[in-house]
């Protein structure tokens, strides 16, 4: 089982649901980078359930960080961050062990690991796993800040309610990243706590797009063909557990464009070359060109849903009815914002230390 994203900056994740502790390794980033455990306390926080809106599953998240830190700074050698499992129920899946959730891994599972993989609460392919996630993609998000560049993700759509479009990106990232319920429009926000609400009430469950977008990433970060910077990205995207389709800039809108129209032309603007559009997201030929970033993400609806849904017993191969008990989250679009944040900034350490060499990062 291949655990590890990344070759100049990796970071390896470990643990499962319901085990004792679930965590990360990032090895290969720079000697010297600030390391904020307030900021990566907060990044948590953003994570976490929130409300009627998610599941009633509460993690403190109370992380630690065992080695490659010492007093504040990168050491250079592997970080490890280890977070505690405390709030489990595993007795909520003895009962269905050999009956598989639709949408889930669990049958996928059982195959590939003949029956030995930990099942309890979907083991290593829950989301609680990006809780390590989150804490290492902070440790990159604040090596990126130092270099002047910022990301920040909105709640596009979810339900069908939709977010308004960016702006002034840059103000716009900061006012997202304090937010816990990410998206740029009050009014949108009530719209779609409403909207996962309703859909919680009738046992049932809600998807959504989430937009990210990236500032101040100089041109020329990236490769052609196989290592192309959307390559990267979407390597990292797609790991996110429910993200079933990855876009940047206008994404499969082109299809629908004349070149005239999907083309950026080029302009200086303050002495830099600057495209007047930014239809392709800030990537050509798979490297960046130093307009923003923009990335969109499809997350499906949560699969564990509390209506009878169709599935078999693998043990004795005949077909069952399951109604799945436990706590589950009616939406993770809105919880899902923050690890994508996160796996953005460990692709983008990682490609700018391919670029620059490992140091670049370090203060």
């Amino acid at each position: 089982m291949k655990n590890t994203l990344g070759n100049s900056v990796a970071v390896t994740l470990f643990g499962e649901s319901h085990g004792a502790e679930i965590g990360a390794v990032i090895d290969g980033l720079a000697a010297g980078i600030t390391v904020d455990e307030e900021y990566i306390a907060k990044k948590l926080t953003l994570r976490r359930p929130a409300g009627a809106i998610s599941t009633a599953r509460a993690e403190k998240d109370p992380f630690r960080i065992v080695s490659g830190v010492f007093n504040g700074k990168t050491t250079g050698t592997p970080i490890c961050i280890l977070i505690p499992n405390g709030d489990t129920k595993s007795k909520d899946y003895s009962e269905t062990r050999f009956l598989p959730r639709p949408g889930h891994a669990d049958y996928t599972a059982y195959k590939k690991y003949h029956g030995y993989e930990d099942y309890r609460g979907g083991g290593h392919f829950s989301g609680r796993i990006t809780a390590a996630l989150v804490a290492a993609g902070a440790i990159a998000e604040k090596a990126l800040e130092a270099k002047g560049i910022a990301i920040g993700t909105h709640i596009k759509a979810c339900a069908g309610v939709t977010d308004t479009e960016f702006t002034d990106i840059k103000k716009d990232i900061t006012y997202l990243n304090d937010k816990v319920f990410a998206v740029l429009d009050e009014d949108t926000e009530d719209k779609m706590k409403r909207a996962i609400e309703a859909a919680a009430k009738d046992g049932d469950s809600v998807g959504g797009i989430l937009e990210s977008a990236v500032v101040g990433l100089p041109a020329g970060v990236g490769e052609p063909w196989f290592d192309s910077l959307e390559s990267a990205l979407s390597h990292g995207l797609f790991s996110i557990p429910a993200v079933k389709g990855v876009e940047f800039g206008e994404g499969f809108a082109f299809a629908d464009m004349r070149g005239s129209k999907a083309n950026d032309p080029f302009a200086i603007c303050e002495g830099r070359v600057v495209t007047k559009t930014n239809h392709n997201g800030g990537i050509n030929g798979g490297i960046s060109n130093g307009m923003p970033l923009i990335i969109r993400c499809v997350v499906k609806p949560t699969p564990s849903i509390y209506k009878e849904q169709d599935t078999v017993d693998m043990k004795d191969g005949t077909e069952r009815i399951l109604q799945i008990q436990g706590r589950h989250d009616p939406a993770i679009v809105h919880r899902a914002r923050v690890v994508a944040d996160s796996v953005i900034a460990l692709v983008l350490c990682d490609m700018l230390s391919l670029k620059y060499g490992t140091d670049f990062l370090g203060e």
